[in-house]
Order: C-alpha cells, then sequence, then structure tokens
C-alpha cells in the first residue's frame, strides 16, 4: 500500500520576483512577511506538516539568506523523527552551470537528490500562495485513482478564466486538454468542466502529485521545457495519465503588490477568509520570545497587531502592524500594512525605527525596519499609478517604503 511516508514536498522558492518588487529587494519571494507574524514560506511547509508530509525541499536562488535563516531557525525536527527541512540551492555542477530556468528547470537541476531521497512520490508547490490544505486527501485521490500525475483543481469564474490555465476535465476525473489564459467565448465553451453557470471551469492551483518515476521521464525526455504550468502538464496530459484533485477552499495567489496588500488587509477584518487560528492545524513560525504589545491611549478598529509592539495614543485603523513596531504619538495609519522590525535598538542615535510623531500614513507598505520621521504625509496615489524613486515606489497606486529605508521629517508622499 502506498504511505504518506512516500511522499517528498518539492516548495518552488521562484525567481526574481520582479511583481512583488520592492519587497523582493533584498529577500526572496517566499520570505516576505504575511500577517504581522509569518512569512510565505511558513503557509506549504505548515500544511506539509499538518498533512504528515515530513520530508521538504526549498529551491531557492535569489536573495536567499533570509529564508535559510527562517527555515533553520523555525523548522528543526528534534533527533528522534525522520523529517527534515532543506534548502536546495541553485549550483554550479559538472551537468550544468545555468540558474534554475523555469519551476520544471528548477526541479530538473535537483533530479539527484529527489533520486536519492527514495520517495516513489514528488509533491510540487508554490511558495507564494495563502491557503490551508490537507496533501494526505490528494495522495488518496492520486492513489485510488492510479494517476500518474495529480494536479489540484479550483473553481474559477467565467469572467476570471482569462487569468488562469483552464484544465478540461471529463466525468471519471481525468483531464483531457489544457488552454492557457483563454480569452474568447469559443475557446471557453470547450473547456467548461462543471455545471455551476458562474463557476464552469477549472483552473490549476500550482500543486501537482507526480510518480516520481514519470517526474524524471518527462523533465529528462524534454529539457527544453523549463515550466510545469506551460510546459511540462499539457505534454504529460497528452501522454499519460493526468487527474484534477478538488479544491474548492480559500486559496489566494499572492504574486502582485496589489494581491499582496489586499490580501493582508482582508486578514484584519471580522469576515476575514483566512483563519491563522484553526487550532487543529496551525501555520508555524518563528519563535520569538518577544514580550505582549503595549497600546497606550489609541483607537484600534480592524487591526492585526503582533508581538513586541508599542502604539503610543494613536489611530488606527485597517492595518496590520507588525512584529516589533514603534509607533510615536499623535499618528493616524489607515489601510496600511506596517512589517515591524527584525529588532530592538540598544540605542537611541539618529532616527529611531518605526514612526515618528504626528504622522498620517494611508495607503502604504511599510517594510522591516523603517524609519519614519515626524509629521510625515502618505497617501494612497490612483490606481495603476507606478512610480520609481530614491527612496519610495509606488506600485498599483500602493506607497511601498523598501526595508532599512529612512524617510525624513516632514516628508510628504502623495499625489500632487
Amino acid at each position: 500500500m502506498p504511505s504518506i511516508n512516500d511522499i517528498l514536498a518539492v516548495i518552488l522558492g521562484g525567481g526574481r520576483g520582479a511583481r512583488l518588487y520592492p519587497l523582493t529587494q533584498m529577500r526572496s519571494k517566499p520570505a516576505v512577511p504575511i500577517a504581522g507574524k509569518y512569512r510565505l514560506i511558513d503557509i506549504p511547509i505548515s500544511n506539509c506538516i499538518n498533512s504528515e508530509i515530513y520530508r521538504i525541499a526549498v529551491l531557492t536562488q535569489f536573495n536567499s539568506v533570509s529564508l535559510h535563516r527562517h527555515i533553520s531557525h523555525t523548522y528543526n525536527f528534534d533527533a528522534f523523527h525522520t523529517g527534515w527541512v532543506q534548502i536546495w540551492a541553485a549550483e554550479q555542477t559538472m551537468e550544468s552551470a545555468d540558474w534554475y530556468q523555469g519551476t520544471a528547470d528548477a526541479v530538473r537541476k535537483q533530479t539527484l537528490e529527489i533520486q536519492s531521497s527514495g520517495a516513489k512520490n514528488v509533491l510540487i508547490l508554490a511558495g507564494d500562495h495563502l491557503y490551508r490544505m490537507d496533501y494526505k486527501a490528494l495522495a488518496e485521490y492520486h492513489w485510488a485513482t492510479k494517476a500518474d500525475v495529480t494536479v489540484a483543481v479550483q473553481p474559477v469564474l467565467r469572467e476570471e478564466a482569462p487569468r488562469f490555465g483552464i484544465l478540461k476535465r471529463e466525468t471519471n476525473g481525468k483531464i483531457s486538454s489544457f488552454v492557457e489564459k483563454p480569452r474568447d467565448a469559443e475557446t471557453q465553451a470547450k473547456f467548461v468542466s462543471r455545471d455551476d453557470p458562474a463557476r464552469p471551469f477549472l483552473g490549476s492551483m500550482g500543486i501537482y502529485m507526480f510518480k516520481t518515476k514519470i517526474l524524471m521521464e518527462l523533465l529528462a525526455n524534454f529539457p527544453s521545457y523549463h515550466d510545469f504550468g506551460s510546459d511540462i502538464i499539457p505534454q504529460a496530459i497528452k501522454t499519460h495519465s493526468v487527474f484534477g484533485f478538488d479544491f474548492d477552499g480559500y486559496w489566494q495567489d499572492i504574486g502582485t503588490i496589489r494581491s499582496f496588500y489586499e490580501t493582508n488587509l482582508a486578514l484584519t477584518t471580522p469576515e476575514t477568509p483566512f483563519n491563522f487560528y484553526d487550532p487543529k492545524l496551525p501555520i508555524y513560525t518563528d519563535t520569538r520570545f518577544l514580550p505582549s504589545s503595549i497600546i497606550e491611549d489609541s483607537k484600534l478598529q480592524n487591526v492585526l497587531i503582533s508581538d513586541g509592539s508599542r502604539i503610543l495614543r494613536s489611530d488606527i485603523s485597517h492595518s496590520i502592524i507588525g512584529t516589533r513596531s514603534q509607533i510615536s504619538a499623535g499618528c493616524t495609519i489607515k489601510d496600511t500594512i506596517m512589517m515591524g522590525s527584525d529588532y530592538y535598538e540598544r540605542d537611541d542615535e539618529g532616527l529611531p525605527i518605526g514612526i515618528g510623531a504626528n504622522c498620517h500614513i494611508e495607503g502604504a507598505i511599510l517594510d522591516k525596519n523603517v524609519r519614519i520621521g515626524d509629521d510625515v504625509v502618505m497617501l494612497p496615489f490612483p490606481r495603476n499609478a507606478d512610480i520609481d524613486n530614491e527612496k519610495w515606489y509606488v506600485r498599483d497606486g500602493i506607497v511601498v517604503i523598501p526595508k532599512d529605508v529612512t524617510i525624513p521629517a516632514g516628508t510628504r508622499i502623495a499625489p500632487s
């Protein structure tokens, strides 16, 4: 009988993360903070652990130091446990001097590591999605259907079909064809897989379970195929048994600044679409041993506050206040993500980390360790506005202050 212990999870760390820039200026995409205290990589790793998959490899190549540090601090199994979480970084070998050329190429370049694991099945995951999934249910479906490849699929709204890779699934669950981001109604009509008129299509979630032998054959036989979604999966549909596993829970691809911003702020509302508080299926992260936050004479509405923060006489709404955040008196903060700080300062030389007094900050993302002087104003720009400044950026109308940047007192960042 197949066993969950026969599965190796491979999490794709992503490339340069250009669509999340400048949050990826100094870190890889999976290391980007989310929800005040977590990082994106915590989501797939926690899903694996909660699904009892304990052999996990994370493939990285860009700005991966902070990701390495986070994983090595957080995911340590004890000496009596056979599990591990490893970083597989891009490296030059006798066979190849190139960096990863795409998702499939990244896995191809780790063929020896995959084979040496002895795993009979490989679960391919993305490192920049927010969702909670029981991979054990996916694995059992994979085995029950005797599939060579199983693709996790989600219902897609008719109007959203042009944004997804759409799969045509037959009544027996087998996937018969694939189209990338179909726009015309005639093509879309051929890919209806559900009776629901509002959500008639099935989109690929970028989650794949392969028989290891099949995966190795596909990667070896098609060396020019660098991507799973557009190359390997369409090829596998032609030649192998590929099935679609249904997932109808919350799932969000956090691939752009706008999706990152809106997904985070949605977590602050009473109707939050994703619950980090599930007692049976927790999301794990680094244990920091920080004190409770101090909130002095402030007004807060729909605010997510992490540990070790201090807020003085301020008005904060619909915002995330990350770990070790320091906010001085008289501030108004709205629709903003403040990622906090990596450390507490030991002296007060220069402008302190955090937000100075009497600032008005709205519609912004403040990355870690930023220093905002007194009386700074930040206001959102029109949607689709993109601006590159020496100290700050605007992406799709959202003001972004990169990590470790200092914004002098009295600065105004707003539409003219």
